[in-house]
């Protein structure tokens, strides 16, 4: 019996390496639309967050005429979960408004999100297609 027990969770185990592969990984760097933005994305509290690494002077200084210092390090992407079904759910910043918003990250390919945010429930919402930067 300790053998087929054995034998079953060796399997198990093989597959789930596979399974977490399957989901496309929203880690690395995004920016919106306009190409104003590029956010890092990595990792935190056990769920995934998104930082300012590059802003355009457009960017930065409607971000100045908010109350935003330094628009670059500003956390944008807060606190995002996983659902379990490739979607996460958590909290945009927008510093243009200096706000913050209930919000969604659901992959469109390897290199498109959608990013949605709502101002209550799912009243008033916005959505931005996101984009991996071209490289050099």
């Amino acid at each position: 019996m300790n053998g087929k027990w054995f034998a079953a969770l060796a399997a198990l185990v093989s597959v789930l390496p596979v399974a977490a592969q399957a989901e496309p990984s929203l880690g690395g760097e995004w920016i919106n639309p306009r190409g104003t933005v590029i956010v890092a994305t990595a990792p935190c509290q056990g769920g995934l967050c998104g930082w300012v690494r590059w802003a355009n002077g457009e960017a930065q200084s409607d971000a100045q005429e908010a109350g935003v210092a330094h628009l670059v390090g500003t956390e944008l992407l807060q606190d995002y979960k996983s659902d379990g079904r490739g979607g996460w759910s958590g909290r945009v910043y927008v510093p243009d408004i200096g706000r913050s918003f209930s919000s969604t990250i659901r992959p469109v390919d390897p290199t498109h999100v959608k990013i949605s945010g709502c101002l209550i429930g799912s009243w008033m919402c916005r959505s931005q297609i996101w984009s991996r930067p071209k490289a050099d």
